[in-house]
């Protein structure tokens, strides 16, 4: 059965809900991700709706410009990007520390060498 959670930015112009189960998150460490401290998860597209906020969020792409990084243009803070998994479909990236009573100290944690690619 899917949970659903409810996350967004810091100041709360951007919101959303993802449907899921979080098992495992990621802890990326390539130069945009090692430097945000994010812990992922991931989810079809199709599992994410955007509540508020598409209008105040900005566009950040870099290194082959695949993900989709979209930050509050208030408070800075990255809770989402949207890319596609290897095998072509829709996924959403849902940084977990932006989600709404997560203990983070529950979750499992798997460290991706993302420096590499």
């Amino acid at each position: 059965m899917m949970h659903t959670y409810v996350g967004g930015c810091q100041c709360g112009k951007v919101r959303y809900e993802m449907s899921g189960e979080i098992g495992e998150v990621i802890a990326c460490n390539c130069s945009r991700c090692g430097k945000l401290g994010t812990l992922l998860t991931f989810v079809p597209a199709e599992n994410f709706k955007l509540l508020s906020g598409e209008d105040a969020t900005t566009l950040y792409k870099f290194n082959k410009g695949i993900i989709q990084h979209r930050f509050c243009a208030t408070c800075g803070v990255e809770s989402f990007a949207n890319g596609k998994a290897p095998n072509g479909a829709e996924m959403v990236a849902v940084n977990v520390r932006c989600l709404d009573d997560i203990d983070l100290d529950s979750l499992n944690v798997k460290k991706f060498d993302g420096k590499k690619y």
